[in-house]
Parts: C-alpha cells; structure tokens; sequence
C-alpha cells in the first residue's frame, strides 16, 4: 500500500482547523483499505503481516500525524475482528467505510438481558470518533443488577462492539495538538447488542486463525504507537533541517544536534524493526507464539525508540528559532502533534 504524502499533507492544516480529517483525507483512508488492513481476511479485511503494517503506520505519522493516528487506532480496533464470531465479523467488516474508534477503559457495564447485553456508560479518548461506524468498550458484566466477579474475584470485565447508530458522540477533545485525530468522548445508553458483540482479546479465544491473532495485543499496541511517534520524530527533523539549512550562517553546532538526533533515531528505528520481524517470525512459526524473553525485548526497543524520538524532537527544537514557534507553521504543528502524542499512557511513567 503506498502512502501519499502529499495529498496528506496537503489537508493536514486544514484538519486541524477544522477539528477532523478533511473528507479527502477520509476518502484517501478508505480508498487504500487501511482500516481493514488488520481485519481477517475471511471477514473482508486484508489481515496484512503486521511488520507491513507498522511500517506503514510511520509514514502515514511522517506524512501528517493526527491521520497517522486515527489510521492506527481505529486499524488497531479493526484487529478486533478477529476475535469476534466469524458472521459477525464478516457483517461488521463489510459496512460500507467501516471504521472502529474506541476505548479500552472499563468505565461502563453490560447487563445480561436475555440473548444479549444492554450497555450503558461512558468511554473517553476515541480516536476518529466522527467517521466511525461501530464503537469498541470494555464494560463490567452484571446480572440483575449485581457484578459478576472474574476468578480473582474483581469484576468482570468484557469487550464489546457497538454500532455507531446506538452511540453518542461527546465534543470533548481540547488538546493543544492531534486535533485532526477529534479524539472525543462517547456515551452509550441502554442499548442492546446481541452476546455476539462480545469478544475476548486472546490469542486463545481468537476465531480467525492468522499469525495477526496469535501476536500478543499489548505488544501490537507498542510498536504501532511507537511507529507513529517516530514518522512524527522524522517528520520535524525534515522541518528543522529546511528552518537551519535557510539561515544565512546556520551555526555548527545546529547541524551537529541534527545529525546526531537522526543517526540515534535511525538507529532505534531498526533496533525495534529487527526484533518485530523476529516476533513476527516467532508467532508465524511452529510454536505459533512470541517467547517471552523476545517479548520483553521488543517493548523494550518500542520505549527506546519512543525516547530515542522525544530526544531528537527536544535536542533540535532549540535551533529553529520563532518559527518553530508560531501556530500557524507546519513545524509547530508537528511539534505540538508530537508532544501530544507521546503522552500516551503507554509512554509515561
């Protein structure tokens, strides 16, 4: 799948003004199929090799990150079909513009009520919330009106999807960058969705029988948000590079932290591809799981590469001068993206 850069950049301050993707960039979405990149092909996804897939995420970061993130997030939701009864996710999938937003905080619940559940609550943070089309929660079961305890005797908690239609959309993203990604708040009251709308994420409990639903979820959500904040990382570097190559006696040590802040962020680019090919490898292969010695060693390289990318945009910011520093210039932007982005709960302490 190749990544347009220009016509992604060329709506990118126009999303953010507007507080969403522009509906080119949606149609661009769309037309590429990246939402059902990681849907089971037997549902009507394209279920691609997720190495492909991460590489991808980071030029679509590069090229501009709030649809870097939406395309992430609600690709990542998408992957959720393969842990769903197989007609429903052919029936999901198979909606036209299909798109997944969603949150993984358990802050509603899902009442047994005959063959099905009636949900209520309300979820923050759903990246692409405008365009989706079905919504994914996690909510604590209860039966008439009592929670139902997991085996360690907390509540228990299971994920769901929900159409779109049964979903109320809350305009609550404020923040100071990833405007585009509308990252907004949803409601959902007494509505009821068949037993079939609930999935376990597990390996175990997959029912598309792909390498994508054998990998560890948590990892997949590591190297894929990792990847956005390093297209983000290179795409301000590119910025800064053109702000001090412009200066009339660009001083030495500007070049130096450039050239420096690429080569670390290079390096923890491979650093994180080689072993995702080899987690890649290990799940694709005769145990049909990623070891646990690798998986540690490839949440580790995500985080260094998410410090390798807060370093380089840190380090070279000092030498753009007052234009890094005006609203309404692509390197503010980016910058603003960035910061924004890696305050994802996953990268802080």
């Amino acid at each position: 799948m190749k990544v347009d850069i220009e016509r992604i950049r060329a709506g990118a301050a126009g999303a953010e003004a507007a507080g969403f993707l522009l509906a080119g960039q949606q149609a661009l979405i769309h037309q590429q199929g990246w939402l059902k990149m990681l849907a089971p092909r037997a549902a009507g996804g394209a279920e691609m090799p997720l190495p492909q897939v991460v590489r991808l995420e980071e030029a679509v970061a590069e090229a501009d990150g709030s649809m870097g993130w939406v395309v992430t997030l609600c690709a990542g939701a998408g992957w959720f079909a393969g842990f769903l009864p197989p007609e429903t996710a052919r029936e999901i999938i198979s909606t036209p513009n299909v798109c997944l937003a969603g949150s993984g905080a358990p802050t509603g619940f899902a009442d047994k009520d005959g063959e099905g559940y009636r949900i209520t609550g309300r979820w923050d943070i759903a990246s692409g919330a405008p365009m989706a089309t079905h919504f994914t929660l996690n909510a604590a079961l209860r039966e008439n009106g009592q929670p139902l305890p997991g085996p360690d005797g907390a509540p228990r908690i299971r994920a769901f999807v929900v159409p779109a239609a049964q979903v109320v959309v809350e305009p609550t993203w404020r923040s100071f960058g990833m405007k585009g990604s509308a990252s907004h708040s949803y409601r959902i009251e007494d509505a009821w969705v068949p037993a079939s709308h609930g999935f376990t994420i597990d390996p175990a409990h997959a029912t598309a029988p792909g390498t994508l639903y054998r990998f560890p979820f948590m990892l997949l959500a590591w190297v894929t948000l990792a990847a956005n904040l390093s297209g983000m990382a290179r795409h301000f570097l590119a910025l800064a590079q053109e702000i001090v190559a412009a200066r009339r006696q660009p001083p030495a040590s500007a070049q130096d932290a450039l050239a420096r802040a690429a080569v670390a962020l290079e390096g923890a680019r491979e650093g994180m591809a080689v072993l995702l090919d080899q987690a890649w490898a290990q799940a694709d292969g005769d145990s049909g799981r990623v070891g646990q010695a690798l998986d540690t060693q490839l949440r580790e390289a995500a985080m260094a590469l998410v410090l390798a990318a807060r370093r380089a945009v840190g380090d070279t910011y000092p030498y753009c001068g007052l234009r890094a520093a005006q609203e309404d210039s692509d390197i503010n932007r980016v910058w603003r993206d960035f910061h924004t982005a890696s305050q994802h709960a996953l990268f802080t302490p």
